[in-house]
């Protein structure tokens, strides 16, 4: 079956990490494009406070409660894997081990989890699509969150994979690539950051275009050139960002 592309509105949506930040502006943006249903999915569902979704209880690293949403949200036609740790770790530094066993336990097997508990529910309602929200830490080894920039090298590979497998049954798999985003995962970090709101409105616009990488924003859109164009200058710079916050 080939993948058709989704419209926004009449769909029946779940967005995991859904109680604030990006999740809450997929949330937003969701019902006000038209969306059918909006299931909103969070560790602690009571911090849900938009009365026009679905409160759901869901960690995405916890497989029970992974498949109750799946055997409770049977209506499901476009999944927004939203939901990621950023613990701000260098490779080598004190307790990196443990933060990029979290920062994985999150980012790619909690969205595994979630692929393999909902891609048979899209495959009965005729296909649908997925989101993955990959970062551009899933092209280039950014030193000061190295250990999230692997984590999310891997989250590339599960949602390109996930792509082939699911293409056969019709759902579509996008993945989705920002820049810093101005929620509160990156309230540490002193750089340039991009809207929440702009970042969702491209990222549903791409998916009604069915455009399976989706660049939302121009940081996106800069740091893939460059990868693609001059890969050793990007090291350089990645190197030259290293040195500089060691003095």
């Amino acid at each position: 079956m080939e993948a058709s592309t989704m419209k926004i509105k009449g769909c029946t949506a779940l967005v995991t990490g859904a109680n604030r930040g990006l999740g809450l502006s997929f949330v937003e943006a969701l019902l006000a494009a038209g969306a059918a249903k909006v299931y909103a999915g969070a560790r602690d569902p009571s911090t849900i406070s938009n009365l026009h979704v679905v409160p759901i209880k869901l960690d995405i690293t916890d497989s029970a409660q992974v498949a109750a949403s799946a055997a409770s949200c049977t209506d499901l036609t476009l999944l927004i894997n939203n939901a990621g740790v950023l613990l701000n770790s260098p490779m080598l530094a004190s307790g990196s081990v443990e933060a990029m066993q979290r920062e994985f336990e999150v980012n790619v097997f909690g969205t595994l989890k979630m692929l393999k508990a909902f891609a048979p529910v899209l495959a009965a309602n005729r296909g649908g699509a997925i989101v993955n929200m990959l970062s551009i830490a899933s092209w280039i080894t950014s030193p000061s969150i190295a250990t999230y920039s692997a984590s999310k090298h891997a989250e590339l590979v599960v949602t390109d994979a996930a792509r082939i497998e699911l293409k056969a049954q019709g759902t579509r798999v996008h993945g989705a690539y920002a820049g810093y985003i101005d929620t509160e995962m990156a309230a540490q970090i002193d750089s340039i950051k991009s809207s929440p709101s702009d970042v969702v409105a491209c990222i549903l616009e791409g998916v009604q275009a069915g455009i399976d990488h989706i660049m939302a924003d121009a940081k996106a859109c800069e740091t893939w050139e460059a990868r693609c164009s001059d890969p050793a200058g990007l090291e350089a710079a990645m190197q030259a960002r290293w040195d500089q916050s060691q003095h």
